[in-house]
Order: C-alpha cells, then structure tokens, then sequence
C-alpha cells in the first residue's frame, strides 16, 4: 500500500500568490513549474488546432431567393446527418440563413411595392389624361357625368 506524503505537493505559487495544488514531480515542483515554457507551448497547440475554418472543396452556393435559401438548409441538415459538417458550425450558420432569408423578403417587398407605386402613378396619369379630353358626343357626357 502506497501512503501519500503530506509534501507531495508542489512546493511553488500561483501567480495569485497561493500555493500550487498540483502534484509533485521529483524535483518538488508540479511539471508546469518545472517547466515554465511547457504551458504556453501546449496551449499554442491547442489553439492552433481551434478557430480555423475548413476548406471546403464545394463552392458556396448562391442563396438570393427564398428557395435556395430552402434548398441550403436541407442540404445543411443532411451534411450533419450524415458527419460532413459539425453541428456547431451548423448552429453558427443558422442565424446567418435566417438574416438572408429576412432579407430576401425585404427586398421582394420593396420591387413589390415598387412596381405597385409605378402602376398607380401609370393609373393616376391615364385617368388624368382621359378627364382632360373633351366628349365627342352628348351619351360620352352622360357616362361621364355620373362617373362622378
């Protein structure tokens, strides 16, 4: 049976000034403080293995309507599915679809609204022309009257 000596622990400080919890080596000090550099070394790998976005060999589709918009979530749902994509990098797209798709309505809105107003004014102009002409004969003056 292995007893634990009271002074297995690390005999140097947190930056916080408090004792190190961790484990000592032979030398007294917890790896880390035995090896300073070790530490940063370590989370530059980790780090470097993190945040980078994959290369895709497939082209970003162009989603500038309602449907591709469709048509890329349903593809999106299937590459999760089957472990193409990562369900993270999904969530991360999700927000960005739904603001396109937002988007994509706005702007058909305002053509809709826009070929409206045209007509309207197209409407507006032929009804002011027609009323400026003269009635060629007394029933044309009639109609017209009880247009009004």
């Amino acid at each position: 049976m292995i007893t634990k000596k009271p002074d297995s622990r690390c005999q140097s400080q947190t930056k916080s000034g408090n004792p190190c919890r961790a484990a000592a080596t032979a030398g007294g000090l917890c790896y880390f403080h035995a090896n300073p550099n070790k530490a940063s070394e370590l989370g530059r790998i980790g780090g470097s293995k993190k945040g980078h976005a994959a290369e895709s060999s497939e082209p970003l589709p162009t989603v500038d309507n309602a449907v591709a918009v469709r048509d890329l979530v349903a593809q999106l749902i299937a590459d999760v599915h089957s472990g193409k994509v990562h369900p993270k990098v999904a969530a991360g797209l999700a927000p960005l679809m739904n603001l396109q798709l937002r988007a994509i309505e706005t702007s058909n809105l305002e053509l809709q609204l826009a070929r409206i107003e045209k007509r309207l004014t197209d409407l507006e102009a032929a009804r002011t022309k027609k009323s400026n002409v003269q009635p060629i004969n007394d029933w044309a003056a009639d109609s017209r009257a009880s247009d009004r």
